[in-house]
């Protein structure tokens, strides 16, 4: 089955695909995906495409000119089988073969209006921990690289967890969940635009970068 599906990168996707990183700081973008693939997703490195014939493998592929392939690999290694992450089954030169997650990244439950419970909170803290007890990082880690799936919390990139520059990312979308998040706008079951949640990213991002103690967030 890997097997298959590895031919099926190399032979289908890789050729006609067309992404680039134009901001280290922002998404990659995906400019084509060949048919069937479709794009589940886009992280500043790297975006995660899925094809129908292989519904619980997905495959992430770095832009090019993107580091950071290998450090993931080391991290799914160390990090072995637990159930708020994925795991790395095979790694091309520009690729990873990984276990498909399912889920809503917290991000697009703030969009959408579904409603995040503490028990996603506490599943990713948990997580967090582990990581930390794997000799990892628990690096970067905000609203679109995390998800619910079921009212349970998974983590959906790991790219970071080598990256020992200290880091509150994770800390702070957790008091914006119990200070904002759980008193305003889950009662008033409020939508928040895309721009909006953009214009909130990019000034969390200029705020710790003009704040020392932030220093080591991307």
């Amino acid at each position: 089955m890997l097997s298959d599906l590895t031919d099926c990168i190399h032979q289908g996707l890789l050729p006609a695909l067309q992404l680039e990183s134009i901001d280290p700081h922002n998404p990659v973008v995906v400019h084509r995906v060949p048919s069937p693939w479709t794009c589940l997703g886009a992280g500043n490195y790297a975006a995660v495409f899925a094809h129908p014939d292989y519904p619980d493998q997905v495959v992430k592929v770095y832009a090019p000119g993107r580091p950071g392939l290998e450090d993931e690999v080391e991290v799914y290694r160390r990090l072995g089988d637990h159930p708020a992450f994925s795991r790395c089954y095979v790694s091309g030169t520009n690729f990873l073969v990984m276990k498909r997650l399912s889920g809503v990244t917290l991000y697009d439950c703030l969009h959408r209006g579904i409603a995040i419970p503490p028990q996603v909170i506490r599943d990713i803290d948990a997580a967090l921990a582990y990581v930390e007890q794997r000799g990892l990082f628990p690096h970067d880690v905000h609203g679109r690289n995390v998800m619910q799936s079921g009212g349970r919390g998974v983590v959906v990139d790991v790219s970071d967890f080598l990256n020992a520059t200290p880091c509150q990312a994770w800390q702070d979308v957790k008091r914006a969940y119990w200070w904002v998040y759980r008193p305003i706008f889950l009662p008033l079951r409020l939508r928040l635009p895309y721009f909006l949640l953009d214009w909130v990213r990019a000034g969390y991002r200029l705020f710790r970068r003009l704040t020392p103690r932030f220093s080591g967030h991307r």
